[in-house]
């Protein structure tokens, strides 16, 4: 019951925020810009406060990285494979697949989470997993994309990927935080104030907007699809993260991280691409709301069995 006093209420904010859009309560469109919001203020602020108040050599234990990034490759690549020769998909419908299996919500649904079940040390856990899918699987995702395009302006869009990579505000308040814990300097008590506020406002803004951008519409049609590919990212990848984190001797507290960062939805990153480069649009969208719904059930199994 603890477990579930502490996820519910997370879980219900979403509901709130798609009730609020379905009835026409709160806008729909209001969920892109709490999104930016979310992303591009609050979240820099809770991770850098988090990640800076600690030492460098209590901030992550190198096999969380091994377990949840390797899960991730490993059915990034199982999919695109499993589409690309057993269904002869094209290359870029290949890797949009695989990124909706692979490309985890670390940020707006496992941050939360994490914080409320390990404190600190789950939004560090879950700030390493959001650079991860930000650093790694999005660049891979869009190189994979460029290639199945072969357009004449790859240079550009490389060089545009390149310093979306740089300035990722999340990837920035990572690497800031870093350099300051090295100093092994202390924050002034208004700036941990003022940074504090910021960070309380990632979840309720996140959650919120992601239950106003919840649209049940998006599943109708090829629900057998869409379930095999929910199936995959809530059961099937922190199955292997597990498999992983057992195989590596990870202990329990990273592990629940490390498995909860995988259990949480598809990336809503995976759609923008989706939505760029004109590949399995609807899908993409299907399934990141039929994986935001069934993971109120699925998260609260992992947690527990855990």
């Amino acid at each position: 019951m603890h477990i579930a006093s502490l996820i519910v209420p997370i879980f219900a904010i979403i509901a709130t925020g798609w009730v609020a859009g379905t009835s026409g309560y709160v806008a729909p469109a209001l969920a892109g810009p709490l999104m930016q919001f979310a992303y591009y203020v609050a979240m820099p602020a809770l991770v850098f406060l988090t990640v800076a108040k600690e030492p460098l050599g209590s901030l992550l234990e190198w096999r969380f990285l091994v377990a949840f990034g390797g899960g991730s490759l490993i059915c990034f690549t199982a999919v695109l494979v499993a589409a690309r020769i057993g269904a002869r998909a094209s290359l870029g419908t290949s890797a949009m697949l695989g990124a909706i299996v692979a490309m985890t919500n670390t940020g707006f649904v496992a941050l939360p989470i994490l914080r409320a079940l390990q404190g600190p040390q789950g939004v560090l856990a879950a700030a390493v997993a959001t650079v991860f899918v930000g650093a790694v699987m999005f660049p891979v995702l869009v190189v994979l994309l460029e290639i199945n395009q072969q357009t004449r302006s790859r240079q550009m869009r490389t060089g545009a990927l390149v310093r979306q990579i740089g300035t990722n505000p999340v990837i920035l308040a990572t690497v800031l935080g870093l350099l300051w814990s090295v100093s092994e300097l202390t924050l002034p008590v208004p700036v941990v104030t003022y940074l504090g506020l910021l960070g309380e406002a990632l979840t309720p803004c996140a959650l919120f907007a992601i239950g106003l951008d919840l649209s049940i519409n998006r599943l109708r049609g090829q629900l057998s699809r869409f379930a095999l590919l929910a199936a995959l990212k809530l059961v099937v990848m922190p199955l292997v993260v597990y498999g992983i984190c057992v195989a590596i001797g990870l202990n329990r507290v990273f592990t629940l991280a490390a498995v909860i960062c995988a259990a949480v939805p598809t990336a809503k990153s995976a759609y923008v691409l989706a939505t760029e480069y004109d590949v399995e649009k609807a899908t993409t969208g299907a399934a990141i709301s039929m994986t935001t719904l069934f993971s109120i059930v699925t998260l609260l199994v992992w947690l527990y069995w855990l």
